[in-house]
């Protein structure tokens, strides 16, 4: 009996580990397979850019102000979907899915999601909208304490004028420029 519980158990363990290479290898394929075009659109479906630096320990989103109130909106949709009740639950958003929502008891930015309670992405939502209210093109907003006291990373919103394209930001893979203009308020 234990022999065959030992057997199923290796099994069951090789099958998990093959379904997670193969569903891993889909993501890279996907994302690498994108054309130039698919990404510009993915950024304008977005309404704004989004980039972590690990180095700088920061999540920037670029765009205007219209587009990155897309951002809040996310986020409510991700907290109103019964999916993402459970801790651990994410999402993946942007055109190579670097953008991780996270379900997690602790509020947070990391270099992998931002995260919270449902209540604290609400909340987060929430002051993403009253701090877009009154920002002016060129301002970069940084949210940490406010959200996450004590949080590895912060989320700074990087407000660019009206009509910005956010495809224009990414640097690395489509070789635009884009120019900051001003140093992040802090919270």
């Amino acid at each position: 009996m234990l022999y065959f519980l030992g057997t199923l158990l290796v099994v069951a363990g090789a099958v998990y580990l093959l379904r997670q290479r193969e569903m891993s290898d889909t993501v890279e394929t996907s994302h690498s397979a994108l054309t130039e075009d698919q990404i510009k659109q993915g950024w304008r479906k977005l309404g704004f850019f989004c980039e972590v630096d690990a180095e700088k320990r920061v999540w920037t989103l670029t765009g205007s102000r219209p587009g990155l109130l897309y951002f809040p909106d996310l986020l409510l949709g991700y907290v109103n979907d019964p999916a993402n009740a459970a801790d651990g639950s994410k999402q993946n958003y942007d055109p190579y899915g670097s953008l991780e929502i996270m379900t997690y008891p602790e509020a947070g930015f990391d270099g992998h999601a931002i995260r919270g309670s449902l209540a604290a992405l609400t909340h987060l939502a929430e002051m993403v909208e009253q701090r877009l209210a009154i920002a002016e093109p060129g301002e970069q907003i940084k949210i940490r304490e406010d959200f996450a006291e004590g949080s590895p990373f912060a989320l700074v919103l990087d407000v660019r004028a009206d009509g910005f394209d956010p495809a224009a930001a990414d640097r690395e893979r489509l070789g635009a420029t884009a120019e900051r203009k001003a140093a992040p308020k802090q919270d």
